[in-house]
């Protein structure tokens, strides 16, 4: 067992305990990101004079001959090591000797593992961005294209008022920009080294925590040394953000799953982000998006397991905070393996466009606009509401919609209507009327389109 510390102790460490205690499992994760922590480290103790520069210079060759020998195969991460950390600096002192005892001067596991974590969920975050950033093109290219394919809104499931595809669409880019956007929030509050804190109250040797911090691209040291080992803050709200984008996959595929339906038709999945039945041969199953559903409530559990984790742990480190990891990391694979696979299902799905205008035009998404049409020749909105209920029961009980009806039928309701009515209550007009901002008349998506378009392509997300 290779472990880091241990002059203290007179007995060896039950196997039970150890295999307990260790993180090798999962934290080997980290293995990049503790190499390039360490090297910047042993830079700036040979800047400061508290190692020499030929020690330096060996401890650096020897932290990229291991991290090159373990991505080659050559040197296995194995459960011999308690975490990454100690396999990194036990390989380094077998291969360079004492100067390899030196890397660990003015550091403890509690600032280094701290650091560790902010790197990788750092890198974590930006990816997470470009991810979001290539789905939102992808929905950008279906929003363009159907600024005139007519279908219902709902609410309640149930129809309400014609809309268009690319409006639909739109309000789904919209939560994704959103999501962006807290990306950048995150990486605004956690861009900040822990590095030098120590295991909580610093370090008597002079180190020099903004050269470090810049060396690791961060925006300057953190503050407070306590507060440096125990924060996990940062990755408290990715996994927040990480729920939240889930929240959004997760909706919008359900509404992919109604879709495809057989009731509705509106789409067909393609056949390479679809699966079958092993009995039924007719089926085509939208399993990547009741995957995508699905898989959200381990994303909810991460984040609650952490939270669960930190509400009761008092300052500094404590050993409970190893925790934050295994879920994190599940966490986020899932999200991002999600994004990829739903960027991909979205732009290879077919709509059947004659199919949702039918649908739009049988339930009665016109109802509003011939109130308003009524409105519009002197009859007060609320008596307008009522005749317009009146005429859909007729239209139910007849199994007819509105621009069925002869005008004969519509007079005997109210003689009010005219001949104009039909090109008042046709899908074009309804939708095309509707031109205050935000609305989805394919003259507003335009203007909605350009933004998106600028927004994109000056990446005005995570810089």
């Amino acid at each position: 067992m290779a472990q880091l510390w241990g002059g203290r102790f007179t007995k060896k460490t039950d196997d039970l305990v150890y295999r307990f205690n260790a993180s090798i499992s999962f934290d080997q994760r980290f293995l990049k990101e503790d190499i390039e922590g360490s090297k910047a480290h042993v830079q700036m103790l040979a800047k400061q004079g508290i190692i020499t520069q030929p020690e330096r210079e060996q401890i650096v060759k020897g932290l990229e001959e291991i991290y090159k020998d373990t991505v080659e195969g050559r040197l296995e991460i194995t459960e011999e090591y308690e975490d990454v950390h100690s396999f990194v600096e036990a390989n380094l002192i077998d291969r360079i000797g004492d100067a390899g005892k030196k890397l660990h001067t003015g550091r403890s596991r509690n600032d280094q593992v701290a650091l560790d974590m902010r790197l990788y969920t750092r890198s974590i975050v930006k990816d997470t961005d470009s991810e979001l950033k290539e789905l939102l093109s992808a929905l950008l290219k279906i929003i363009s294209e159907n600024t005139e394919t007519y279908m219902p809104g709902f609410t309640h499931l149930q129809k309400a008022q014609p809309v268009t595809l690319a409006h639909h669409l739109s309000a789904y880019f919209e939560m994704f920009v959103r999501d962006r956007g807290r990306m950048k929030d995150i990486y605004e509050r956690m861009n900040y080294c822990p590095l030098g804190a120590g295991a909580l109250a610093g370090t008597t040797y002079p180190l020099d925590r903004d050269y470090t911090a810049k060396l690791l691209d961060f925006y300057g040291p953190t503050r407070n040394s306590m507060d440096s080992v125990s924060d996990r803050d940062y990755l408290i709200e990715y996994l927040s953000a990480a729920a939240t984008i889930m929240m959004h996959l997760s909706r919008f595929s359900e509404e992919i799953i109604i879709w495809n339906s057989n009731e509705y038709g509106f789409v067909e999945l393609d056949d390479t982000y679809s699966t079958g039945s092993s009995i039924m041969p007719q089926k085509k199953n939208p399993d990547i998006a009741e995957l995508v559903r699905g898989k959200t409530g381990r994303v909810y559990g991460a984040l609650m397991s952490l939270l669960t984790t930190m509400k009761g742990i008092p300052l500094a480190y404590n050993k409970d905070m190893q925790e934050d990891k295994e879920m994190a990391f599940d966490a986020m694979d899932t999200v991002r393996g999600c994004i990829r696979l739903f960027t991909g299902m979205v732009s290879s799905m077919n709509f059947n466009k004659e199919r949702m205008a039918r649908s739009a035009m049988k339930g009665f998404t016109n109802a509003t606009d011939a109130a308003d049409y009524l409105v519009n020749k002197g009859v007060p909105f609320r008596d307008a509401h009522g005749i317009i209920g009146r005429l859909v029961l007729y239209c139910i009980e007849r199994d007819k919609s509105i621009e069925d009806l002869s005008l004969d039928e519509l007079k005997s309701i109210c003689d009010k209507f005219e001949d104009d009515i039909y090109e008042a209550v046709s899908l074009k007009t309804c939708v095309e009327n509707r031109l205050t901002t935000g609305a989805p008349s394919p003259k507003v998506m335009r203007d909605v389109i350009r933004v998106y378009e600028d927004y994109l392509n000056t990446d005005a997300g995570m810089k």
